[in-house]
């Protein structure tokens, strides 16, 4: 997160950031960006993300990773948010994940909608592209 922060930063661009009272208590706060929100809770964190956020993108990462995309990705299913779910599949890591979704779609243990919704590509710029107009798709009057 801190390199796509100082990346944005570093183009003239502006990071918000959301972080808990705990981490940041830890000195894990990034120093520089133009705007951070301290909250208590990771659920709050969440929240508070997808209120700021037009679309929602999953980098190569771990378990956090893994799980606030998915949370997103449910809060869809469950009609809490419409925003655009994106994956950046960089040198194929997200390649396994995929497949299993397809199998877990195969299976019936989850729609099909909700897997072919989900915008994939390699390449950051066509990412942001796609997730730009299906977030302009879904907004009223679009």
């Amino acid at each position: 997160m801190g390199v796509v922060a100082d990346a944005v930063l570093a183009s003239g661009g502006r990071v918000t950031g959301v972080i808990t009272e705990s981490l940041a208590d830890h000195e894990i706060a990034h120093g520089g960006l133009t705007r951070l929100d301290v909250v208590r809770t990771m659920h709050e964190r969440k929240a508070r993300m997808a209120d700021l956020s037009d679309a929602v993108i999953m980098l190569p990462g771990g378990f956090g990773t893994l799980e606030e995309f998915m949370e997103a990705v449910t809060w869809v299913h469950l009609g809490i948010h419409d925003k655009p779910c994106g994956v950046l599949n960089v040198d194929g890591f997200f390649d396994h994940l995929l497949r299993f979704l397809t199998y877990a779609v195969d299976t019936g243990f989850i729609p099909g909608p909700l897997v072919n919704g989900l915008i994939v590509s390699d390449d950051p710029v066509t990412l942001l592209d796609e997730l730009a107009h299906a977030a302009d798709s879904s907004t009223p009057g679009n």
